[in-house]
């Protein structure tokens, strides 16, 4: 599948996005070279300054990451992907809608309404979770075995339907909206179930769209909203329904990693731990000052009841059926989820009654 795909040759004189470590400079005997397609603000960007750190001082300079933020080594999903395939890349993270085109099963992170919050989805973003286990096998057979799925971070917390036009309480008030998505069958799919016309735009033109009203709305996280000043183009109304998990999916040249020993496998293995772990946290904090920001600038911020929450997911219902039948390995991935929430959810539920003892 991927070797069909067309490969950029990469500039020899990139430079790192960071100086490397005094201690591994020169020293180095593995090399990996790490980019995320965002900007230096980014949960991804966090991510990858704290797998670097982590790496480098935890193999005491035997590995060295070079880290490349935004579009020096590629630029689109499909094409960064392909450099991991092809060993160019070692490291990238991607957004589950900009890995559906090669990975169309990732898409199971789209479906609305499956985690409860943050603790149900990072318990189930665990390694050793049958949903874990069961996307790494389906991304190594889906490559030919040249890339694997290292860990399910965060970047941006969780979708919630923005718009232009007036407060969403209810599916009703989705009817007619003008919703922008990525190109992705699934996020669509959702729009079209909810009453709402979804309308691919890429990110760097929304903002414009917005203001023009080419697209009345979108779905994205507070920090996004905020970080690309979407309230002046008009954005104005958040229902925090926190329908999608905005999964980060951190992949790696599989090549590359099992060539190491097994030592510095472990290395890179607890680093990427430490990079989940950070992209867990940072959407929190920056959250934090950008709800505030939104409220302060005249933004209108809905949080629905638990029945307004459950219309919701009936309205969203036919999407569940559409993955199913639509989606290569779309059964399998999805009942993996599910199986796994359910452990975790009773995981959680049983730690709440043990401390109310």
């Amino acid at each position: 599948m991927l070797k069909g795909l067309t490969t950029a040759a990469l500039a020899a004189t990139l430079v790192t996005a960071g100086a490397f470590s005094a201690y591994a400079a020169g020293h180095a005997q593995y090399t990996i070279r790490a980019t995320a397609n965002s900007n230096e603000n980014d949960e991804d960007a966090d991510g990858l300054n704290v797998f670097k750190n982590f790496v480098e001082q935890a193999s005491n300079g035997a590995i060295e990451v070079e880290v490349f933020i935004g579009t020096q080594l590629c630029s689109n999903g499909a094409e960064c992907l392909q450099g991991v395939a092809d060993g160019n890349i070692d490291v990238y993270i991607s957004t589950s809608g900009g890995a559906s085109g090669i990975f169309p099963f990732v898409q199971v992170l789209d479906l609305p309404y499956l985690m409860a919050d943050d603790r149900v989805a990072e318990g189930v973003m665990e390694n050793n979770t049958e949903f874990m286990r069961t996307m790494k096998e389906m991304t190594l057979e889906a490559s030919g075995e040249t890339i694997r799925l290292m860990t399910v971070g965060n970047t941006g917390g969780w979708r919630n339907f923005a718009n232009t036009q007036r407060r969403v309480a209810m599916p009703s008030d989705m009817e007619g909206l003008k919703i922008r998505t990525v190109v992705a069958d699934l996020p669509q799919e959702l729009v079209k179930a909810l009453g709402a016309s979804p309308t691919p735009i890429p990110w760097p033109e929304l903002f414009t769209s917005l203001q023009t009203g080419v697209v009345e709305g979108s779905k994205n996280g507070i920090t996004d909203i905020m970080g690309m000043k979407f309230p002046d183009a008009g954005l104005q109304y958040v229902t925090l329904d926190g329908h999608a998990y905005m999964g980060a999916l951190w992949f790696m040249n599989n090549e590359k990693f099992t060539s190491m020993p097994d030592d510095m496998k472990r290395v890179v293995l607890d680093g990427f731990y430490a990079l989940q772990q950070a992209t867990f946290a940072s959407p929190k904090r920056k959250s934090i000052a950008a709800y505030e920001e939104f409220a302060a600038g005249g933004g209108d911020l809905y949080v629905p009841t638990p029945d307004d929450k459950a219309a919701f997911k009936e309205a969203a219902s036919p999407v569940f059926a559409w993955f199913g039948e639509n989606v290569e390995g779309g059964t399998r991935i999805l009942d993996a989820l599910n199986a796994s929430v359910a452990v975790v959810e009773a995981e959680i539920d049983a730690a709440r009654a043990a401390d109310l003892n």
